[in-house]
């Protein structure tokens, strides 16, 4: 039963994958996302069902348009197979509780985060605002209004590290270092990992994100590089790996 389960929930995340990439490009743009029915951004010829199959379309299709033969964004099957394994990850690591819940909700809102930074420099406020109060009801009912409250501080604590950082960026780089996503987006990972290990996915995220963000710089020659989706897949290595504090300092002085 474990193995169909996991088949199960990763086929529930790759159809989810494909949901949130709609769903961060929509928002991102201010569009419905009820309307228009999914189309080609190309021709605006309307998907029919066997077009909207998570991983499978994509790959019958050749990654193109059936209609006017355009290459669709690879980034579309990305997501769906990334979200699938996440979800997959998920139920294997928390299996049926409440937790599984947070971790479904905590993993969704990175995906929609990282898409919607990369794409259009967004890191959208509906989303974090849905999945923090989202988060903070399943905590209230799975671990106690107490330990809710001290999660709600690590978010907070999270936050402001998060602000300073950005502080001491625009001063040291003389403009704008840091966007107000990512700060508002910290609280999200405070609240879900914990303050010790928030300020630990900033260094992570860094670590990352340099590499990437160097190779971008000497062949795109672009200084405006979003760095959202660097903290949020730190976020969901720590999380989903269960690294803890304590592990970080007993394997430095080791």
């Amino acid at each position: 039963m474990e193995k169909l389960y996991l088949i199960i929930f990763f086929i529930f995340g790759s159809v989810m994958g494909s949901f949130y990439h709609v769903l961060a490009t929509r928002l991102s743009k201010n569009q419905s996302i009820v309307t228009p029915a999914s189309h080609c951004e190309k021709c605006n010829h309307q998907l029919k069902w066997y077009e909207l199959i998570p991983i499978v379309s994509y790959l019958i299709q050749g990654g193109k348009c059936r209609s006017c033969q355009s290459k669709l964004n690879v980034s579309y099957i990305l997501m769906e197979i990334c979200t699938g394994i996440l979800f997959a990850v998920c139920y294997h690591k928390f299996n049926f509780s409440l937790q599984l819940i947070v971790a479904l909700i905590f993993a969704s809102s990175l995906i929609i985060i990282i898409i919607s930074d990369i794409e259009y420099m967004i890191i959208l406020d509906e989303v974090l605002i849905f999945a923090v109060f989202g988060i903070i009801i399943i905590d209230i009912f799975d671990i106690g209004l107490y330990d809710t409250a001290i999660r709600v501080l690590y978010g907070v604590g999270a936050f402001a590290t998060m602000l300073l950082v950005k502080k001491i960026g625009d001063v040291v780089f003389k403009q704008e270092s840091l966007g107000g996503g990512d700060i508002k987006l910290m609280f999200m990972i405070g609240l879900v990992i914990g303050y010790p290990m928030a300020v630990c996915n900033i260094f992570f995220a860094t670590f990352i994100a340099f590499p990437i963000a160097l190779f971008l710089l000497i062949t795109k020659k672009d200084n405006i590089i979003p760095f959202g989706p660097f903290l949020s897949m730190a976020a969901i290595i720590l999380y989903i790996w269960g690294i803890t504090f304590s592990d970080i300092i007993n394997y430095i002085l080791t």
